[in-house]
């Protein structure tokens, strides 16, 4: 854990320099920004999270979430972009550990991976957060976490849910003996791969869940395959016990 929180404080302190200064530094063209935030800003923002990851169980999650949330309000309020922005991913982290533990068995996350990159697509195409991002872009911009570009003002910005379910996919990797370090690294991948295909197809945004809970699928879907053909043989083999012992005299 001192190694962990001595990364954790030389990594923050890092990110805190360069948020600040950030467009101050080198102009470079459309695809170098890219490639420097999707290979370098967005994993160094998200191995915070890898690094506070053995808090993941830690009681008072919830408490920790609002007590970040409520910085991050302040933060917004006094001008402190940067405090605000790191506030907003620690307080949704704590909160994305929290709601893992109402998950009962592997198969409810896997479920939730299935299910939710629907459910984003259609609110980016169709629903809510196209209205948002079109006719409220301040209301996005406040409920996001950005990835400043160096050279220039304007940012990549990831909606809060993105977060949240990043944190309980990594999570829940570890939580069920998976791949945690795989699937950190397809996790933080697919953001940069989302960002790199908004761009290419020039379109304003695009859904960051869906090549998410892609990512969780392909680093662990060997393990949760056989896990599930393991429980399932069990559950066969208990309803086969019981319905033995119901038929003996």
């Amino acid at each position: 854990m001192v190694g962990r929180a001595a990364a954790l404080l030389a990594l923050g302190t890092a990110l805190g320099l360069y948020y600040p200064f950030h467009d101050r530094l080198w102009k470079a063209s459309t695809w170098w920004d890219i490639a420097f935030i999707a290979l370098v800003l967005i994993p160094a923002c998200f191995a915070l999270v890898w690094l506070v990851l053995p808090l993941h169980t830690a009681p008072g999650l919830l408490v920790a979430g609002f007590a970040f949330g409520a910085l991050a309000f302040l933060c917004h309020f006094a001008g402190w972009n940067t405090p605000e922005n790191f506030c907003k991913l620690f307080g949704v982290t704590a909160v994305g550990f929290w709601f893992l533990r109402y998950f009962e068995t592997l198969n409810w996350v896997v479920l939730v991976a299935l299910i939710i990159p629907w459910v984003d697509a259609y609110s980016v195409w169709r629903g809510p957060t196209k209205v948002i991002v079109n006719q409220h872009r301040e209301v996005f911009t406040n409920f996001s976490f950005s990835f400043a570009i160096p050279g220039k003002t304007s940012a990549a910005n990831l909606g809060l849910p993105d977060l949240l379910f990043f944190a309980l996919f990594l999570a829940a990797s570890v939580r069920w003996e998976l791949r945690p370090r795989l699937t950190w690294l397809l996790l933080t991948l697919s953001f940069g791969a989302t960002l790199a295909l908004a761009v290419w197809g020039r379109l304003g945004g695009l859904p960051a869940l869906p090549l998410l809970a892609l990512g969780f699928l392909l680093a662990n879907g060997d393990l949760i395959w056989t896990r599930f053909r393991r429980e399932r043989a069990e559950r066969s083999e208990e309803i086969g016990t019981h319905s033995s012992g119901r038929s003996e005299p």
